[in-house]
């Protein structure tokens, strides 16, 4: 069984289709891409699947729950978490805070305004930790408003991956990154997903990143999906040629 299934959703605007009958799945430990030219409608199929935007019709069953009808906080809380195209943290805390929020707000006292000492030295640990894992340890104490932007994208996968969720969402995790901090980040996700069972699903316009990381590509045009398989199959499809590039022999 897929950790994350979703059958024909579909989401509409008045006549406009953004996502029109799509099929995805996920499965523990896999990597999959979403791409697809601007407006084919990724980021919809995100905010569908994360509990941000309320479907027109199709299903979504994550962890063997039917979850369609479910908030955001409640998917979060039963392990779905997800990064955004634009950066979000919170500004005015440090690094070290806001992979601490996060943790915290897994935890059984997370409604209490004054956490318990244990709580916090164990979620400070963490934190800790994960900064560690994503090359942030000296900026632990630096506001998050202030770190430079490829840090920042650092931060935030930091901030989604340390609550070791079943499924977290990427979306577009190293837009605004150079070449070489977009290849150092693509190295370090692999080295944060080995050897766990985490799913990712993956939003990302740059090719080079979606080949090196996904097992798997399914590919949307104008709301509807056109390729769904293994990275190479994808690449030879005259179909996703033709919605990239708009010819139909064309190398992607």
């Amino acid at each position: 069984m897929s950790l994350l299934d979703c059958q024909g959703l579909t989401k509409k605007w008045g006549a406009m289709i953004a996502v029109d009958q799509v099929d995805l799945s996920v499965n523990a430990g896999e990597v999959v891409a979403l791409i697809g030219p601007n407006g084919a409608g990724k980021s919809t199929v995100f905010n569908l699947i994360a509990g941000a935007t309320s479907r027109t019709a199709g299903t979504i069953s994550f962890a063997g729950e039917r979850v369609e009808k479910l908030r955001a906080s409640t998917l979060a809380r039963r392990g779905l978490a997800r990064t955004y195209q634009i950066t979000c943290l919170f500004p005015q805390l440090t690094a070290l805070e806001n992979v601490r929020l996060a943790l915290q707000s897994k935890e059984a006292g997370r409604l209490n305004p004054f956490p318990s000492a244990a709580m916090a030295k164990r979620t400070t640990a963490h934190a800790l930790e994960w900064l560690g894992r994503v090359r942030l340890s000296s900026n632990a104490h630096t506001l998050a408003g202030v770190l430079s932007h490829g840090d920042q994208r650092l931060l935030e996968i930091a901030t989604a991956l340390s609550s070791k969720p079943q499924l977290v969402l990427l979306d577009e995790p190293t837009q605004g990154m150079s070449l070489d901090e977009t290849r150092a980040t693509v190295n370090l996700l692999k080295e944060l997903l080995q050897g766990t069972e985490m799913a990712v699903l993956l939003v990302e316009h740059d090719l080079e990143v979606v080949f090196g990381l996904a097992d798997r590509i399914v590919v949307l045009d104008q709301g509807r999906k056109i390729a769904d398989g293994l990275p190479e199959a994808v690449r030879a499809d005259p179909a996703v040629q033709q919605a990239y590039l708009g010819v139909g022999n064309a190398a992607c």
